[in-house]
C-alpha cells in the first residue's frame, strides 16, 4: 500500500514520532492510523524500556499549587540533556505529573516501592468488589491487575506509565521521576 505524505505528517503530528517510524508504521498497518499509533506505542515503549539504564541528570523541578491554595507538590523529574529538558513538551509533562501527584494523593513514585501488604490487600478489595458481579475468576484477576496501575487523571485509559514511557519515546530519552513531596493543608 502507498503511504502519502500526509498520512505520515498526520501521524507525526499526533505521536511526535520521528517521520520514518511513521511511514514504517503505516506501511505495517496497511494504512490503518489506529492501528499505526498501537504500532508506535508498542515500538516506542520497547525502545524506552532500553533507554531505562542510561542516566537522566538533567531536567526540571516544577512546583504545583492547586487552586484554593490546600494542595501543593514538588516534584524533580529528570532526563538526559538539558536540551529536552528546555523543551515545552517537557514541561508540560513534569506539570502533568505534579498536577497527578496532587490530584491523585500519590505517595510512592515507582510501584515496586509500594508495601507487598498494601497490594495484596488492595487486590483482596477489588476481587471481592468484583465476585459478587458474577465474572469468572481469570477475567477477576485481569480486572484487578488493570486497577492496580494509577490511570492518568487527564485520560483514564493511559496509565501514568505508559504516559512517562510515551514521553521517553517522543524525546528518545531516559525520563525518570526522580522525586515528590506533596503537601496537604492540616496534614503530616
Amino acid at each position: 500500500m502507498a503511504v502519502t505524505a500526509d498520512q505520515v505528517r498526520q501521524l507525526r503530528e499526533q505521536t511526535g514520532a520521528g517521520m520514518m517510524e511513521c511511514k514504517k508504521a503505516l506501511v505495517e498497518s496497511a494504512g490503518d492510523f489506529d492501528k499505526a499509533v498501537d504500532v508506535l506505542r508498542k515500538a516506542g515503549i520497547a525502545r524506552a524500556g532500553a533507554r531505562g539504564e542510561r542516566t537522566a541528570r538533567e531536567g526540571l523541578v516544577e512546583a504545583y499549587i492547586h487552586p484554593g491554595s490546600r494542595v501543593g507538590v514538588l516534584i524533580e523529574v529528570n532526563c538526559e540533556t538539558d536540551f529536552v529538558a528546555r523543551t515545552p513538551e517537557f514541561a508540560e509533562l513534569v506539570r502533568n505529573l505534579a498536577m497527578q501527584v496532587a490530584a491523585a494523593g500519590a505517595e510512592y513514585i515507582r510501584r515496586e516501592e509500594v508495601p507487598a501488604e498494601r497490594v495484596a490487600k488492595e487486590r483482596e478489595i477489588f476481587a471481592a468488589q468484583l465476585e459478587g458481579q458474577g465474572k469468572p475468576a481469570a477475567i477477576i484477576d485481569r480486572i484487578v491487575a488493570g486497577k492496580l496501575e494509577q490511570p492518568h487523571i487527564r485520560d483514564d485509559k493511559q496509565t501514568v506509565g505508559e504516559l512517562i514511557a510515551a514521553a521517553a519515546a517522543r524525546t528518545g530519552e531516559n525520563i525518570v521521576v526522580r522525586r515528590f513531596a506533596r503537601f496537604r493543608l492540616g496534614q503530616d
